[in-house]
């Protein structure tokens, strides 16, 4: 747990650290191990979310499923996958989207289209029956798939038993795209999609003709729904061309230059009347210089002359 020693539950677990180490590995070699519940808090991203935290005991379990899941998984993914990846990000995956826009566009020189998708409630919306047959088609041990499921069991929305992963395991991360990598495929394989990218529930799917783009959207909802028990957010999927500007990972993206959010900009505005520290200060800089936003920029470094 690097950089979170000082926690008051890394600090309880570190203080008999061999004890619960050995205890651990013989309940994972005796496959009498139970994964504990979490302790659920909300935060604003800018939207609210809910993030869900699991034991220290638990998240050491869930790394380690990770170090060895990883490499594997990530072979298997298309290029165009961008999320929570070695080497990836969202930077990569805006430069891609450029790219993309440049090669239809001609240098913009004719009209390029986009479709613009996200999943509505999408971590809360996970299949565990699904995303369970997915990882037995990749993985043969039993003794791995029995340790996965103890960890995708262990969490459910409110509401749906079977349904739903946490927001705060590190775990969730790669099995979403394990998840969504079936839609990746069907996007690439059977559609035929050449440029296309995906990050996290966001994707985009570029092109000239704007009819060609709104023939497929059937088709990607149905898969959805009946491939993967997940529902197109209705209100944020859509076709514009890219010369109007595309929301796309926190940036209003045009084909010259590219603007944040006005949400993103007035929570930025409204921190920086407050007594910023050095790391957010830096943390903001860093992220202004990815886009056009000369006014914004200036008062942050304004501020960090001060701080």
């Amino acid at each position: 747990m690097q950089g979170k020693r000082k926690r008051k539950d890394v600090a309880a677990f570190s203080l008999y650290f061999m004890d619960n180490i050995l205890a651990l590995h013989k309940e994972l070699a005796q496959k009498t191990y139970l994964h504990g519940g979490y302790q659920a808090f909300k935060i604003s991203d800018p939207k609210p979310r809910d993030i869900h935290k699991a034991s220290v005991r638990d998240r050491l379990v869930h790394h380690a499923i990770c170090r060895v899941l990883y490499p594997y998984f990530d072979r298997e993914f298309i290029f165009d996958s961008y999320s929570c990846r070695i080497g990836k990000g969202t930077h990569r995956a805006i430069s891609r989207f450029y790219s993309f826009g440049r090669t239809i566009s001609k240098n913009n020189t004719r009209t390029c289209w986009i479709l613009k998708g996200d999943i509505r409630k999408f971590f809360a919306s996970i299949d565990h029956k699904i995303l369970k047959q997915i990882l037995a088609n990749y993985i043969a041990d039993k003794d791995v798939l029995w340790l996965l499921v103890q960890v995708i069991d262990s969490f459910c929305t409110e509401d749906k038993t079977e349904i739903g992963l946490p927001l705060g395991n590190f775990t969730s991360q790669l099995f979403v795209n394990i998840y969504l990598n079936k839609f990746d495929q069907f996007i690439k394989r059977n559609l035929k999609v050449k440029h296309y990218a995906r990050y996290c529930d966001d994707f985009i799917i570029m092109h000239e003709d704007k009819s060609y783009l709104e023939n497929i959207k059937p088709q990607i909802s149905e898969f959805l729904e009946t491939e993967l028990n997940l529902l197109l957010h209705t209100t944020k999927v859509f076709v514009k061309t890219f010369s109007s500007g595309i929301d796309f990972l926190g940036w209003i993206n045009f084909p010259h230059y590219r603007v944040l959010r006005t949400s993103t900009r007035r929570k930025i505005l409204k921190r920086s009347n407050r007594n910023l520290t050095f790391e957010a200060i830096a943390s903001y800089s860093g992220l202004l210089l990815h886009g056009n936003v000369y006014g914004l920029s200036a008062k942050i470094k304004k501020l960090s002359s001060l701080a």
